[in-house]
């Protein structure tokens, strides 16, 4: 791993973990967002949160792991990882705001998704057996481009993922 800092490993008892995955609120978490996050075992969020209570918000929902974005570039935002290795039961997640910052080999490292956001377009991809997702964004809307949440579903066997369209 390129990280010199521990993985975070979380594990569940049920037979499966829904995992929410939102990127680019830019300081707004639309009420949307938070009701398609309710019933979700973890949050992961991937960069350009602007506002730290959004974090602290979803916390009261599930566990939160976040990591900046680039305009998280002052305030207690600016504290939080630019990558992060999470393994949620026995899934190895890599998290990165931009695609174009990816600095390892997923396959190679051992990773079963790769988690990123900044362009505000929703995208579900696999390449080398690895799952690529962007959430789209939950924030502000950008150009015509729809906003939205992921879910990420975790079995024994596979990881798979689905986009949540809020406003389209």
């Amino acid at each position: 791993m390129c990280s010199t800092r521990a993985r975070k490993t979380i594990t569940n008892e049920h037979e499966s973990m829904l995992i929410g995955v939102i990127s680019d609120t830019h300081g707004l978490l639309r009420p949307e967002a938070f009701e398609a996050l309710r019933s979700v075992d973890h949050i992961l969020h991937a960069g350009d949160v602007g506002d730290i209570t959004i974090l602290e918000t979803l916390r009261t929902l599930a566990p939160v792991t976040a990591i900046r974005g680039n305009i998280d570039t002052y305030g207690p935002c600016t504290d939080l990882p630019a990558t992060e290795v999470i393994e949620l039961d026995g899934h190895f997640i890599y998290m990165l705001h931009s695609l174009d910052d990816l600095d390892i080999h997923p396959h190679a490292a051992g990773m079963n998704a790769v988690i990123y956001g900044h362009s505000h377009k929703p995208a579900i991809t696999e390449r080398d057996s690895v799952l690529y997702l962007n959430p789209g964004s939950a924030g502000p809307r950008r150009f015509s481009l729809p906003i939205s949440v992921a879910y990420l579903e975790l079995t024994d066997s596979k990881i798979s993922a689905r986009i949540n369209y809020l406003i389209r």
